[in-house]
């Protein structure tokens, strides 16, 4: 019962309560609160996957006559039953080999990112037009310049972070509307949007495809951009930021980087008139993302501990 329940608790977080949040129209003006169910949900399907696979596996490990834990598999036929046998064996092994692709897609996912961010940050360190001189308040140790006359600004994150914007940028934009796009970048930089997008894009190539849902990763996405918006509208104004995002609209990133526009820009615009949402509305997704998360592990965990125990005190 415990691997039927969490079975089906993995399939509901993947498929539809994935499709029915990227459809809210309340995460948008609650993206911090949003950001928070979407981890939630995605750490509670991975806990869910793994905890339907060890359950089911746990057959396997049921105490023999004795009382101590059987350690020939195939002395397990006898006392569950051929099929159960096969099934439990199965779901063991699809639980690991799940296990060892998260593993492997996360690593080749950060290794591959930050490979590609190494080498594009040593080639606009010496693309580099921008003044640095004191003079030169807006423009800090972080700011790279290229002679693009197409307005581009996005971010390099990492331990050597840096801020890229084009002299078509600087064209177009007034010294305000600067400000907030910079503003918009560093804020990515400081909260490491990079680390929850790595997350999510790891966790949605190592799922197979038919049961991964395509909008988990659109909507982390647009709520790390609102997110940064947020700050730069703190540090200008609506107005200022949303003429920058207009402007920049048409700018492309390379891979591993964040820019300040791209396709989410027209609906970010739009937010920008009415950010607000009743308080109510991020006290329930945060209450949500709690009991996502603590309702499964404790279900999981005391169960599993309990049983734990009780075959190791029996051994």
């Amino acid at each position: 019962m415990t691997a039927l329940i969490f079975g089906v608790v993995t399939v509901i977080l993947i498929c539809p309560a994935a499709e029915l949040l990227s459809r809210a129209r309340w995460q948008i003006k609650a993206p911090r609160a949003a950001m928070t169910l979407w981890q939630a949900i995605a750490l509670a399907a991975v806990l869910s996957t793994f905890s339907c696979g060890l359950a089911i596996a746990s057959n396997l490990l049921e105490p023999g006559p004795d009382g101590a834990p059987t350690t020939n598999p195939l002395k397990e036929i006898d006392r569950i039953g051929l099929p159960l046998w096969v099934v439990s064996v199965t779901v063991l092994a699809i639980t690991l080999v799940i296990g060892v692709r998260l593993f492997y897609t996360t690593i080749r996912v950060g290794v591959r990112t930050r490979a590609r961010r190494a080498a594009h940050r040593h080639l606009i360190d010496l693309l580099d037009r921008c003044d640095h001189s004191a003079a030169n308040s807006l423009f800090d140790r972080d700011v790279r310049m290229i002679d693009v006359d197409t307005p581009l600004a996005y971010c390099l994150p990492g331990l050597r972070q840096r801020v890229v914007i084009s002299e078509g940028v600087i064209a177009r934009l007034s010294e305000d509307e600067l400000r907030a796009v910079l503003a918009h970048e560093r804020a990515h930089l400081r909260a490491r949007h990079d680390l929850v997008l790595e997350a999510f894009i790891a966790l949605h190539e190592a799922f197979p495809r038919f049961v991964r849902s395509k909008s988990a990763l659109g909507s982390v996405e647009l709520l790390v951009e609102a997110l940064a918006d947020d700050q730069a509208v703190a540090a200008t104004t609506p107005t200022t930021l949303g003429r920058a995002l207009v402007a920049c609209a048409d700018a492309v990133a390379p891979r591993g980087a964040m820019a300040v526009g791209g396709p989410t820009t027209l609906t970010r615009v739009h937010r920008l008139r009415d950010r607000q949402s009743p308080r109510w509305v991020s006290a329930a997704a945060y209450t949500a993302a709690a009991a996502i998360l603590v309702v499964p592990t404790l279900a999981v965990a005391i169960p599993w501990l309990t049983e734990l125990s009780r075959l190791f005190a029996a051994a």
